[in-house]
């Protein structure tokens, strides 16, 4: 059956509205990032408090309460492998008075987790990239091998020998060292713990010989000698440790892991209120009492834009999302 034309005037008023509609939307979130912010705004972090994610979130808090003159407060919501905080986000109003702090976990949990409550991509607009954090592979200091070469070299010679801890299944310090396995052609055994702590704890002892994990956490235990660094994890050396190589630097092509802490709000939320934010977080993070605080735990401040953070966040859901397929790693 033919379906009826509209006739020529009426197609005319349609579009008409439709672009009226469509500017009404445009000038009401215009309106809408110009009186921004007016009440209190919540940063979620999905993690206890008193950890590096949590450090950065309350500076970045500080200032944007100095900035703004309204109350910015973090709220730790841990639970759930970090997906408890993370759906409380994505179901609240997208008006940019709640914020999600995250990390790496982010990018893992839709390929480890068989079902999640929000969707990664489609529930959240990305605001800023903040900072990249360092991670390192350690050693005890009774591995006979002070070079990740050497490392290679001994797990070659004794396949299943060496012993990696890690926080838990489908941590970054899980799928690190199943990176290093892929790359190198190697074969260590995973053992997980209930927490890095814990994790680094029996790499002292002995019952365990690797790890990788938070450079910042390493240092004080590798000047004390009860930890062998062998390579920062990331693209460049770490100021903190200046004289350890990176994985690249140590004959491992292409390998480049590192955490990260970034910023993003509930999908919906208006464009120019997001560009208001990220205008005010890369003040911030451009300050040099920021950029100093940050390099002291083992940040690099990175301050992107939406977009640029949007790219950096499907690159990193594929990156880990391969990683947890080799390793086969899952969560219920």
């Amino acid at each position: 059956m033919a379906q009826p034309r509209i006739a020529r005037p009426a197609r005319h008023l349609i579009a008409a509205l439709l672009w009226a509609a469509a500017l009404g939307l445009f000038w009401c979130g215009v309106a809408q990032a110009a009186a921004y912010p007016e009440k209190p705004i919540r940063i979620v972090v999905v993690y206890p408090p008193g950890g590096g994610i949590d450090y950065v979130a309350r500076e970045l808090a500080r200032e944007l309460n100095k900035a703004w003159n309204v109350p910015v407060v973090v709220e730790n919501k841990p639970g759930a492998g970090t997906t408890l905080g993370t759906a409380a986000v994505a179901q609240a109003d997208p008006d940019g008075y709640t914020l999600l702090m995250t990390d790496v976990s982010f990018s893992i949990a839709p390929s480890l987790y068989k079902t999640l409550p929000y969707d990664a991509v489609s529930d959240f607009a990305p605001v800023c990239l903040v900072n990249t954090v360092a991670d390192i592979l350690v050693a005890n200091p009774a591995v006979h091998a002070d070079s990740v070469r050497q490392l290679i070299d001994l797990a070659k010679a004794k396949p299943g020998s060496l012993v990696y801890a890690s926080a838990g299944n489908g941590t970054l310090n899980h799928l690190a060292p199943e990176m290093l396995k892929a790359a190198a052609g190697i074969d260590m055994v995973h053992v997980p713990y209930k927490g890095a702590i814990a994790a680094m704890n029996d790499v002292m002892a002995g019952r365990g010989q690797v790890y990788i994990g938070a450079l910042i956490s390493a240092v004080p235990l590798i000047q004390a000698g009860r930890l062998k660094p062998l390579a920062v994890t990331g693209a460049h050396r770490s100021p903190l440790l200046p004289e350890v190589p990176t994985m690249i630097e140590s004959g491992v092509a292409g390998y480049d892991v590192a955490s990260w802490y970034g910023l993003l709000a509930p999908a919906g939320t208006p464009a120019a209120t997001i560009r208001k934010i990220n205008r005010e977080v890369v003040r911030i993070a451009q300050q040099q009492g920021f950029r100093d605080a940050m390099t002291r735990n083992g940040n690099e401040v990175v301050a992107s834009t939406p977009a640029e953070f949007s790219r950096f966040l499907q690159g990193e859901i594929d990156k880990w999302g391969q990683a947890v397929q080799a390793a086969g790693a899952t969560v219920d």
